[in-house]
């Protein structure tokens, strides 16, 4: 169920439709640095331990894992403060007010693996409440 203030991607998002076709072709991009560039790791440090091999496996997936996470946050319709599940504004998620678009703002974010994740998004203010929102999309 959602809440007021919340928000549920339109059938549109769900279909899938809206998100750039050129993801894959991307990504696939992005999947094969990664792989390159464990191979040269690899050649470097031929007496790597496990424990050393694994760790630096890691680094590197986490690296890919937030450009496809900021590529995916980016596409949706959410990125914009004036667009809600049929493109009405974002409602508040303190009083469920309409919200007042305030422009762009980068906002940095820490992935799960300490990356740091840079958004772009539509900032808002509620202005019956005095609430800031950035969409989390």
């Amino acid at each position: 169920m959602i809440k007021r203030g919340e928000r549920k991607g339109s059938r549109r998002e769900e279909r899938g439709e809206g998100m750039p076709k050129d993801f894959d072709a991307k990504w696939h991009e992005v999947a094969e640095e990664v792989m390159s560039g464990r191979k040269a790791w690899r050649i470097e440090h031929p007496r790597a331990t496990l424990c050393e091999i694994e760790k630096a496996l890691d680094e590197h997936l986490a690296k890919m894992r937030v450009r496809m996470l900021a590529d995916a946050a980016m596409a949706s319709a959410a990125v914009e403060i004036t667009k809600g599940e049929e493109g009405e504004p974002a409602l508040c998620p303190e009083c469920g007010e309409k919200m007042e678009a305030r422009g762009k703002q980068e906002r940095l974010l820490t992935s799960q693996h300490n990356q740091v994740l840079r958004l772009e998004r539509s900032y808002g203010v509620c202005p019956h409440c005095g609430a800031g929102f950035f969409p989390s999309g």
